[in-house]
């Protein structure tokens, strides 16, 4: 093998290491999140839902539908066992 084709070992581990970081915030925001916020609802407002929904209101043909549901429900409950 030639020294190219060497894993730095020290380097990958840090390199782990930030990834597990950045994943490890990605995760615990999407945790806040989920106890104020429907988790089909996107930045816009939108529903990403592939189902129907009594919060979706549709305006235009080909959009999303428009989400009009509360953020001061705690949705984690539709999805934990």
């Amino acid at each position: 093998m030639s020294n190219s084709n060497r894993v730095d070992k020290e380097r990958y581990g840090r390199s782990m290491a930030r990834l597990h970081e950045i994943f490890q915030g990605v995760s615990d925001t999407a945790s806040s999140v989920s106890t104020w916020r429907c988790p089909y609802k996107n930045a816009k407002d939108r529903c990403t839902a592939s189902f129907g929904c009594r919060n979706q209101q549709f305006d235009t043909a080909n959009e999303l539908a428009k989400c009009t549901g509360s953020d001061d429900i705690d949705y984690r409950g539709a999805w934990e066992v």
